[in-house]
């Protein structure tokens, strides 16, 4: 069980997260968002959770479904709704939009809106610490879809091959975009798959950052003292349409939960459940809220001020 003072500071990244996503559901709908967004709400646990554990500047890629990763690794309002917004003040001065959230300096190296393809880059990551002889540890996020994919069993039979320190991080909502896992694969799930290889392998409940953070912590002592590849499996419920800001129960390949799944389902008022469970006053966590929205809100409007890129940063940052 983690401390109270953790589970508050978790509980902050949560809802900041949270309450970005939700912004950009309200705004969405003025067409200034001029970039498809991928949102997580329902997952937020588990880019919060995971990188929680991880040292500050661990190497990090990320999939199209990025938010939560990007705030939990910058925690920079600011700039992420610039980017969204298309202007020059955020991480891809406003061309990378949402799908390719990045920030270096932080350790997130790259997010993609291609499937699959971050996961060969980051293994690429682990191979140049091999060869500097450190034992830092590199991590990715990816989608179930992606592990249909022979970029992700290249990736894990090279990383498991040559015993490199990449902590695979698969974000298991049973859909690739509308088909579920059973009309898609060949194989009866995800670990039994994976367990084949030469590589440590957990799993836990996404929705639960409690579990998150303990299986994360378990998993990067396992590699610790065993190096060689790490598999975690998160699986969580996608509260939203694959892309964009609705809900999509109506579309008829999925049913709606009940209100009572969903309360159970949802990251964020699980762990304020457990929270007031332990004693912690309702007023400190509606604190933590409106500190989160005033944030949440400045960032959004400074975007909207700020200016768009000029024309000539339409040639720059262009490899050939």
């Amino acid at each position: 069980m983690l401390d109270k003072k953790e589970a508050l500071s978790l509980y902050q990244k949560l809802v900041l997260v949270r309450l970005a996503e939700e912004t950009i559901r309200e705004e969405y709908f003025k067409d200034e968002m001029k970039t498809p967004v991928h949102l997580g709400i329902g997952a937020e646990a588990i880019s919060v959770g995971v990188c929680h554990c991880l040292p500050s500047g661990t190497k990090t890629f990320g999939t199209y479904r990025n938010h939560a990763l990007y705030l939990a690794v910058t925690g920079d309002t600011d700039g992420f709704f610039a980017e969204l917004y298309g202007r020059l003040s955020g991480p891809g001065k406003g061309k990378a939009g949402s799908m390719h959230l990045c920030a270096p300096e932080h350790g997130l190296m790259a997010t993609s809106a291609v499937v699959g393809t971050t996961i060969p880059l980051a293994v690429g990551a682990a191979l140049a610490n091999a060869y500097r002889k450190t034992s830092d540890v590199v991590t990715v996020f990816f989608g179930d879809g992606a592990v249909e994919e022979g970029a992700f069993w290249e990736s894990l039979n090279f990383a498991s091959l040559k015993r490199l320190p990449v902590l695979f991080v698969c974000e298991d909502n049973g859909l690739a975009i509308h088909a579920h896992a059973r009309e898609r694969r060949g194989f009866r799930s995800i670990p039994d798959a994976v367990r084949a290889f030469e590589c440590h392998l957990g799993a836990g409940d996404g929705s639960d950052i409690v579990d998150v953070v303990q299986s994360t912590r378990a998993m990067l002592g396992q590699m610790s003292q065993e190096p060689k590849p790490g598999f975690l499996h998160f699986t969580y419920f996608r509260f939203l349409e694959h892309v964009g800001p609705r809900e999509d129960f109506d579309a008829g390949y999925r049913e709606k939960p009940s209100p009572q799944e969903l309360e159970r389902l949802d990251p964020v008022r699980r762990l304020e459940r457990e929270l007031l469970r332990r004693g912690v006053a309702p007023s400190a966590l509606e604190t933590i809220r409106a500190e989160a929205s005033a944030k949440v809100r400045r960032g959004a409007e400074e975007a909207q001020k700020a200016p768009f890129a000029p024309p000539a940063e339409l040639t720059t940052d262009v490899w050939t």
